[in-house]
């Protein structure tokens, strides 16, 4: 039997890979890359934070991204270009970055997963995304069959999406820059409830370090992180992505108190948690065999007892077809990489 993806994923679910390879020295990709059997490519993880892998395991090869590292390089006007390695966890290269003084990614501190991920989920939380800062990505072509180099322009990003996400299996990402400002201010407050943590205005720039200290206190506050031990600790984060609404539906869900925000791309998206609520669910509440809404809130799902990718799979729908059924808007699931045999 192979090694199995319960053991590198959050959600602890998932049979065995046919094959599972640790990538951990960069310079060692391309003899890897060529141990890679057939025409069929891989399937990569970071963390394993944001996957629900199948019960039946993967009939292919798994390749976990470990590679660590990271390099700073000055430029013009206080610029500073930092090179990422892809297996560096995300949380750690916000520390460091805040630690050298460096503004751009403060607000993601506390987000589980690799940096590597990043750029496929395009991730982002209290205004900033991750594509925001990105110089250019390093990855490795499975279709070319070469490393090759690309830049924000190529990776089509959106809200919670990009190129990698559209695409999946075309690239493996290798590693990422990321141009940054040396400052002792953080990005200027968007998010409400973050100034309000602040004691700050919007559009202030407090001090980087005090931000991203907030933004952690924060996320712990409201659930947003995944926990060592306890009831909630087999998750993957939130598992629904806040769907575009039309204005119409934006005017309705906001004369019912519900919260409705505008994102960079300029769509309408409402809360997927209030949905879910105002459909009827709550933290705590089971949904099937062994899946529950977490003790803190209804949009995290975890996994507890006897559940299975199967059980996970099918609370989502539950979910989902709900909030059809009460508000006319289907939601789509946030953990990427689905494993299907």
């Amino acid at each position: 039997m192979g090694e199995l993806l319960a053991d590198h994923t959050t959600l602890r679910l998932g049979g065995p890979a046919d094959q599972f390879l640790t990538h951990t020295d960069p310079a060692t990709w391309p003899d890897l890359a060529r141990s890679v059997p057939g025409t069929k490519v891989p399937f990569v993880l970071g963390g394993g934070s944001n996957t629900l892998a199948d019960d039946a395991g993967y009939p292919g090869t798994v390749i976990r991204m470990a590679t660590r590292g990271i390099t700073q390089h000055p430029l013009d006007d206080g610029l500073v270009e930092v090179i990422v390695q892809a297996g560096e966890p995300l949380a750690e290269v916000v520390e460091f970055t805040a630690a050298q003084g460096l503004s751009g990614i403060e607000y993601l501190g506390g987000i589980p997963g690799t940096i590597g991920a990043a750029p496929v989920q395009n991730t982002g939380a209290y205004g900033q995304q991750i594509s925001d800062t990105l110089s250019r990505i390093t990855a490795y072509d499975w279709q070319l069959r070469r490393t090759v180099e690309l830049r924000p322009d190529n990776c089509d990003f959106g809200y919670r999406t990009s190129a990698f996400k559209n695409s999946p299996g075309r690239w493996t990402i290798l590693a990422i820059a990321l141009r940054l400002i040396r400052s002792p201010l953080a990005s200027p407050v968007s998010y409400p409830h973050l100034a309000d943590a602040l004691a700050v205005p919007l559009g202030a720039r407090p001090p980087l370090a005090e931000a991203a200290q907030a933004v952690l206190a924060d996320r712990h506050h409201r659930g947003l992180t995944l926990p060592a031990e306890g009831p909630d600790c087999r998750q993957a984060g939130s598992v629904f992505l806040n769907p575009a609404v039309t204005p119409a539906q934006a005017t309705a869900i906001h004369h019912a108190g519900g919260p409705v925000h505008r994102t960079s791309d300029g769509s309408l998206r409402a809360s997927a948690g209030w949905l879910l609520e105002q459909a009827g669910f709550h933290p705590g509440r089971r949904i099937g065999t062994g899946v529950y809404c977490s003790d803190s809130r209804t949009l995290t799902l975890a996994a507890r007892e006897s559940a299975t990718a199967a059980s996970f799979a099918h609370a989502l729908r539950v979910l989902a077809d709900a909030v059809v059924a009460t508000h006319s808007i289907r939601l789509r699931p946030e953990p990427g990489g689905m494993l299907k045999t």
